[in-house]
């Protein structure tokens, strides 16, 4: 018998072992919009270090003390710059602008792309197909030094900002080109009570996951809800 025969294979790893993510510092592009500042409040309320940027680094540090729990503001560069993990909510006609004044705060930094390109007409909200293929992927051909992945695009803002709302009841749906990093992102939304990162593929998949957000605003129209998701059997 060889080596290579007596050899156990290892166990395969546990999809729900992951990493501590708490000591991270995450930074919010767009910190000052419903969204960003929803989500920058349940991650710091959930401990972990977050700045909020915006264009001006008056209106972020003005969000940021209204948010308390430690939040600082800044200027989107300096917000990106001192990020461990960086959040992108910003709206999505500054999306592809934004991002590339920022290539150079941005490089080797995890990127979070959370947008999703959407327009809207009489009949409601429809979704966009970027020439990319998703905002995602926008962002990645932008970012080529970034390692950028795409999440949090289904949660309620209003929501997010209800102090009087403990747990937010959501899946995240998380996608990425490295497990590793998509690992990162899940744990950062397992952080927040309620919520659990799910792995849901590759970028060139994202387009379908951004979508869908304009079928959600339909059903919390015609249900006058805050609707998520939740993935069964997993």
């Amino acid at each position: 018998m060889t080596s290579t025969d007596s050899a156990q294979k290892a166990p395969a790893k546990d999809p729900w072992d992951l990493p501590d993510v708490s000591g991270l510092v995450v930074g919010v592009l767009g910190g000052t919009g419903p969204q960003g500042k929803g989500l920058a409040y349940r991650l710091a309320k959930a401990g972990q270090k977050v700045i909020i940027g915006s264009r001006a680094a008056e209106r972020a540090r003005a969000a940021a003390e209204e948010l308390g729990h430690g939040i600082e503001g800044a200027d989107n560069a300096e917000c990106a710059r001192r990020s461990d993990v960086v959040i992108v909510a910003v709206p999505w006609d500054g999306h592809g602008k934004t991002l590339e004044s920022l290539r150079e705060e941005l490089a080797g930094k995890l990127v979070v792309d959370c947008v999703n390109p959407l327009g809207f007409d009489k009949k409601g909200a429809y979704a966009l197909k970027p020439e990319e293929g998703s905002a995602a992927e926008q962002a990645a051909a932008l970012l080529p030094e970034s390692r950028v992945t795409a999440a949090f695009h289904h949660l309620s803002a209003v929501l997010l900002q209800d102090p009087e709302i403990d747990e937010i009841d959501t899946d995240v749906m998380v996608l990425g080109e490295v497990r590793a990093d998509v690992e990162i992102v899940q744990a950062l939304a397992g952080r927040i009570p309620g919520m659990r990162g799910i792995f849901a593929g590759r970028l060139r998949n994202a387009h379908q996951v951004e979508s869908l957000v304009a079928n959600l605003i339909s059903v919390n129209r015609r249900y006058k809800a805050h609707a998520g998701l939740r993935v069964t059997d997993v």
